[in-house]
């Protein structure tokens, strides 16, 4: 077995990622992560799923390729130039709401709303907010983190950061974790 992905990538995958490229966006999920999260997104059928942090669009084309037609996906993102990447390679997908916004205004103002699944790729439910994103969980929930490995783009002292990010989803006891030192680091917990 390999790292390889030998199973078809989305539809507008290679085009996203040609545009994301020529942006110089260059926090993008890897295809690793990306290929895991369609996988579990196929585990939710009619399910509701959201993404924090859409940058242009790459992860979320992913989690669309593993949707079903009756399940919905929101998606954050504050930086209107690389949401509108996602806008042009995805945007008519019905399935999917791309929202420009503040993360942390957005999950204030959405904090009532339920979720299957959220794949928090931004410091709002992950870093800032953690609380409120995971009591968005329904129970049996997905939450999935990436990026907790070192990463050559970390700002000074980010480490401690996703140190302690660690340590605080370990200690809860509403969450059944798995931490995998697989492609960036990814921690997957599952809301009890």
């Amino acid at each position: 077995m390999t790292e390889e992905i030998n199973q078809h990538f989305p539809k507008a995958y290679q085009q996203i990622n040609g545009a994301t490229k020529a942006s110089g966006f260059d926090m993008a999920s890897d295809v690793l992560t990306c290929s895991l999260l369609r996988t579990l997104a196929a585990t939710k059928p009619s399910g509701k799923f959201l993404e924090l942090g859409t940058g242009t669009g790459l992860s979320t084309s992913w989690i669309l390729d593993g949707l079903d037609q009756n399940s919905t996906l929101t998606s954050i993102d504050n930086d209107a130039k690389f949401l509108a990447i996602a806008k042009t390679f995805l945007g008519e997908d019905e399935r999917l709401t791309l929202v420009d916004t503040d993360g942390a205004e957005w999950i204030e103002k959405n904090k009532d709303k339920k979720f299957d699944y959220i794949f928090a790729d931004t410091w709002h439910g992950k870093y800032l907010l953690l609380e409120e994103a995971l009591s968005m969980l329904n129970s049996g929930g997905l939450y999935i983190i990436d990026d907790m490995l070192p990463q050559s783009n970390w700002p000074d002292g980010h480490q401690d950061k996703a140190i302690k990010l660690i340590k605080d989803l370990e200690s809860r006891e509403d969450l059944q974790l798995t931490k995998q030192v697989w492609a960036t680091g990814i921690v997957i917990g599952v809301k009890k």
